[in-house]
């Protein structure tokens, strides 16, 4: 870590917490985290051209740099099921988890939100919609979802992984899930994101 790069971490963490109060916009805190990738990557680089040049000579700094690499998270340990017995086996682990996720998840929308929901729709369809240009990826299917207002069924499916938050790890209730969609629907996200960002910065939606 040397101190060029130090510096841009501190300050991509400052410009995160501008963008938090609303003193920066989400265009410039991209920017940022994309300059400071761009310069941890020039920073590693080196040192793995190092460790290829010396493997020969420094046999175990080579083996421990790949063995970081190929570390994998922790399977989920034993759970306590609804009876307080101690569940070991994968797909009752799984059964519990995705029961307690399916509990905590309200699908349906209340009164309140649909008629929101409604009212946000209809000013939403009298305005032009935005246009995906040929450049960009996946244009055609992300022009038509996007007028349509339909999603691919691929992409509503997701690999959910427990990640354990604190306290006692055989307790179900204590881990939360992440969902691993696909790689079209999250650049489609972006899209949509980078829309109602411009939309909201210019009708000023949310006060400095």
């Amino acid at each position: 870590m040397i101190k060029e790069l130090l510096e841009e971490l501190k300050g991509k963490k400052e410009v995160y917490r501008m963008w938090k109060k609303g003193l920066a916009t989400w265009d410039e805190y991209r920017d940022v985290v994309r300059e400071c990738r761009d310069a941890m990557r020039k920073a590693k680089a080196p040192l793995k051209l190092s460790l290829a040049k010396d493997v020969k000579d420094n046999k175990k700094g080579f083996f421990k740099y790949m063995s970081s690499k190929r570390k994998t998270r922790e399977n989920v340990g034993p759970l306590l099921n609804e009876v307080g017995a101690l569940v070991t086996e994968d797909t009752e682990k799984a059964e519990l988890l995705n029961a307690f996720f399916a509990s905590v998840f309200t699908a349906k929308a209340s009164p309140q939100e649909s008629q929101t929901l409604e009212v946000g729709d209809k000013v939403w369809r009298n305005k032009d919609l935005p246009l995906v240009e040929e450049g960009q990826p996946l244009s055609i299917i992300f022009e038509r979802s996007w007028r349509t207002g339909e999603v691919p069924e691929d992409w509503r499916k997701a690999n959910v992984t427990p990640v354990f938050k604190k306290s006692k790890k055989e307790d179900w209730g204590n881990y939360r899930p992440v969902s691993l969609t696909s790689i079209p629907g999250k650049v489609m996200e972006q899209l949509i994101l980078k829309v109602i960002n411009k939309d909201v910065e210019e009708k000023k939606v949310i006060g400095g």
